[in-house]
C-alpha cells in the first residue's frame, strides 16, 4: 500500500513541477521576449490592476521596461501576453491588421462588451459595422450636428452657473450621453420611466477592474449594469419594430432598417452589441477628455490664454454676431486642436489595446508565438522622452510641428491601422465645441477633487468639483486665474509661462 502511495505522490510532484516548468517556460519556435509569467494561472494579473495615482507610464509597464527592455512577456487573467512599448512593433500591429494580428480582447472584457461586439469582430463584418457608425459619426453628419452641439453645451454650462458647485466628470457625462442616446435611439431620459444612464454608471465603475464575478465586487456589478442596459435596448427595439416610424428620425432606425433587409448580414445581437458599445464609447471616454483637459487649463495660465484669444477671434471675425458656430469655424480651431491631442496624450485614457498573432512573428531577435495576445502600451509611447521633449509638461506647442489629424508611430491615443477610432472626429467636435462655449462666455474655479487614480483605467475618484460663472455676472480680473494654486505634481505638469519648449 505505502509503496504505491509513493509512487502517486512521486508521480504527481514529477506532474506539477514539469506543469510549472512549462508554465516559466513556455514553447517557442525561437527566441521569446524576456519577461516573467507571474503566478500560475494567475501571473501578473494582481500588479496589472494594483491602483497608481501617477500621470506618467504605469508603474507595472515601466518596472519591466527598466529590467527587460520595449518588448516583454507576462500573463494577465489566465493568458499569456506580450507587452509592447516599441513604436516600431506597435506600428506594424496596427498596419497587420488581418495579415499578421487581429483585434482581441480578454474574456473578460467580451463578457462585458458582448461577444458580438464590434471590436471582436474581423473582416468583412468589421468593415460593415464601421460604415454604419460612419452614418452617426462621419463628417456628414457631425456638419449637422455641430449647432445642436453647441446649444446642448451652452445650456448646460448655463444650468451648472446657477450652482454652487458642479461634479465636472459627471456633468459632462451626463450631458454627451443625452445629445448621443437622443441621436441613437431618441432617449429622453424626462419621459422615460427608466434611467438608463444609471446602468451605464455601474457598468463603468467595474469595466477596467479584477475580473471576479463574485456579488459585490465591481466587476459583478458592471455584468449587471450591462444585462439591464441590454434589456433596455431590446425593449426599445422590439417596441420600434412593433410601431415603426414612416420618417426615420434617429439611428435606431437606420438599424431596424438593416435588420428587416432580406440580405442583410445583420443580426439583432450584433445590432443590440453596437448600441451598448456606441452609446458607451461616445460619452465615457469623451467626458474623461473634457475633465482632463479643464483640469489642466486651470493649472496651466498660458495655454488658457492662447485658448480663449483664439475663440474670441472666431467671435470678432464673426459676420453675423447672432448665428452659432459654423464648420468653417471649427476647421479654423488650430489651437484647440493641438491641446486636444496633447490633452489624450497626457491623459492615456486607454492604458492597452490588445491583438492575438496569428502566425509566429519575427521582431527583430524575438519571436512572438502564435496565439499569443499583443497588448499596446500608448501611455509608454506618449510619455517616451525619446519621442516627446519633457513629456509630463502640458505643451500644446509642441504640436505645431506634428500631424494632428490621424495615427502616428508615437501617436496612438485613437488606435490606428484598419481601427482608427471612427468616433474620433465626434470627440474632437465635442470637445472643441465645449471649450468654445466656456471660454468665451464663462469662467471656472476649482472647488475641490481632480485627483486621479489609475486601476489601471484612468479615474477621479474624488470627483473634479468646479464653480462655473457667467462672464457677463463676474466682474473679476482675467480668465487665468480661474484656479487654486497648484500642487506639487500639478507644478511637475505645468508649462512654465517664460520657456515653452516644443516637439
Amino acid at each position: 500500500m505505502w509503496p504505491l502511495s509513493l509512487c502517486i505522490a512521486a508521480m504527481a510532484v514529477v506532474t506539477i513541477t514539469h506543469w510549472l516548468l512549462r508554465w516559466r517556460n513556455p514553447r517557442c519556435n525561437g527566441e521569446l521576449p524576456p519577461g516573467s509569467m507571474g503566478w500560475p494561472l494567475l501571473g501578473e494579473t494582481i500588479d496589472f490592476f494594483a491602483p497608481n495615482r501617477t500621470w506618467d507610464t504605469p508603474p507595472f509597464v515601466k518596472e519591466r521596461m527598466k529590467r527587460y527592455g520595449s518588448i516583454f512577456r507576462t500573463s494577465l487573467v489566465g493568458r499569456s501576453v506580450i507587452v509592447s512599448t516599441n513604436s516600431d512593433l506597435n506600428y506594424m500591429i496596427f498596419q497587420q491588421e488581418g495579415q499578421l494580428f487581429e483585434s482581441w480582447y480578454p474574456d473578460s472584457f467580451t463578457e462585458v462588451f458582448g461577444r458580438q461586439n464590434v471590436g471582436s469582430l474581423h473582416g468583412y463584418m468589421y468593415k460593415y459595422l464601421k460604415n454604419m457608425v460612419l452614418y452617426l459619426f462621419g463628417p456628414e453628419s457631425l456638419k449637422k450636428m455641430l449647432n445642436e452641439v453647441e446649444e446642448v453645451a451652452t445650456r448646460n454650462l448655463e444650468k451648472w452657473a446657477g450652482q454652487e458647485s458642479v461634479e465636472l466628470k459627471e456633468a459632462t457625462a451626463n450631458m454627451i450621453f443625452d445629445l448621443t442616446a437622443k441621436k441613437l435611439i431618441s432617449y429622453d431620459p424626462e419621459k422615460s420611466s427608466e434611467n438608463l444612464r444609471e446602468n451605464f454608471v455601474a457598468f463603468i465603475q467595474g469595466l477596467i477592474s479584477f475580473p471576479l464575478n463574485i456579488p459585490g465586487t465591481a466587476y459583478h456589478k458592471c455584468l449587471q449594469g450591462r444585462k439591464k442596459a441590454m434589456s433596455m435596448l431590446k425593449n426599445m427595439l422590439e417596441e420600434r419594430r412593433a410601431k415603426p416610424r414612416k420618417v426615420k428620425s434617429d439611428f435606431f432606425d437606420y438599424v431596424l432598417e438593416e435588420l428587416d433587409r432580406g440580405d442583410s448580414i445583420l443580426t439583432e445581437a450584433i445590432a443590440l452589441d453596437l448600441m451598448f458599445v456606441l452609446l458607451f464609447a461616445s460619452f465615457e471616454t469623451t467626458s474623461l477628455a473634457i475633465t482632463v483637459a479643464i483640469k489642466l487649463l486651470g493649472e496651466n495660465p498660458r495655454v488658457l490664454q492662447a485658448l480663449t484669444e483664439e475663440h474670441e477671434n472666431i467671435l470678432r471675425n464673426r459676420e453675423n454676431k447672432e448665428t452659432g458656430l459654423t464648420w468653417k469655424e471649427y476647421k479654423s480651431m488650430t489651437f484647440t486642436f493641438q491641446l486636444i491631442n496633447e490633452t489624450v496624450r497626457l491623459a492615456n485614457i486607454v492604458p492597452g489595446v490588445f491583438r492575438k498573432a496569428l502566425k509566429d512573428i519575427k521582431f527583430k531577435d524575438y519571436t512572438i508565438p502564435a496565439g499569443w495576445a499583443v497588448m499596446v502600451c500608448p501611455p509608454a509611447v506618449h510619455l517616451n522622452p525619446a519621442n516627446y521633449k519633457d513629456p509630463l509638461e502640458f505643451n500644446p506647442w509642441r504640436w505645431e510641428k506634428m500631424d494632428q489629424k490621424g495615427a502616428s508611430k508615437n501617436f496612438m491615443a485613437f488606435g490606428g491601422g484598419m481601427r482608427f477610432c471612427v468616433g474620433t472626429d465626434f470627440t474632437r467636435v465635442q470637445m472643441a465645441v465645449f471649450l468654445h462655449c466656456l471660454v468665451t462666455k464663462f469662467r471656472w474655479q476649482t472647488v475641490r477633487g481632480g485627483e486621479i487614480l489609475r486601476t489601471p483605467g484612468l479615474q477621479f475618484p474624488s470627483g473634479f468639483h468646479v464653480q462655473i460663472t457667467a462672464k457677463d455676472k463676474q466682474n473679476q480680473g482675467p480668465t487665468e486665474e480661474s484656479d487654486t494654486n497648484p500642487t506639487n505634481e500639478q507644478r511637475i505638469l505645468n508649462t512654465s509661462s517664460s520657456t515653452i519648449s516644443t516637439n
